[in-house]
């Protein structure tokens, strides 16, 4: 680095005093969220779609007054379009319900279901020969 800050100091004809810091290092530590935060982003989240909604509405009002008055299809279109996407943030807002409860539960689902099912195939004297086998193998 000293050849580099040399090389520059005589094309500008400057001297430069080098100053050598230490640095250091901090750790980040990350935590879960908590309760207090998903709560609060949960009413945010809701009170946004809640708003969204209405506004859907109160614009799918407008354009049906539009669309009556004028008969134009391209103003039924936009009705339909309207309509479809406050159906879409409806959703959203059940959505945001089944995501809360699976935040809130959060607790590990394990389910130990061993199924064993044996299968054969052939005729009922392979399978006694095979039994007998069996047996005589187990007495030995």
């Amino acid at each position: 680095m000293s050849n580099s800050s040399n090389s520059i100091d005589k094309a500008l004809n400057i001297t430069s005093n080098v100053i050598e810091v230490e640095s250091e290092v901090t750790s980040i530590e990350l935590t879960e969220p908590k309760v207090n935060d998903v709560k609060k982003d949960y009413e945010y989240t809701r009170a946004n779609l809640y708003s969204l909604i209405e506004k859907g509405q109160e614009a799918i009002d407008g354009i049906m007054e539009i669309a009556g008055e004028g008969g134009s299809a391209r103003a039924y279109e936009v009705a339909g379009q309207l309509i479809k996407s406050v159906g879409d943030v409806t959703d959203k807002l059940i959505d945001l319900q089944k995501k809360l409860k699976e935040v809130e539960d959060d607790s590990p689902k394990s389910t130990n279901n061993t199924t064993n099912n044996a299968i054969f195939v052939g005729s009922t004297s392979e399978l006694s020969k095979i039994l007998k086998q069996g047996f005589i193998n187990t007495k030995e």
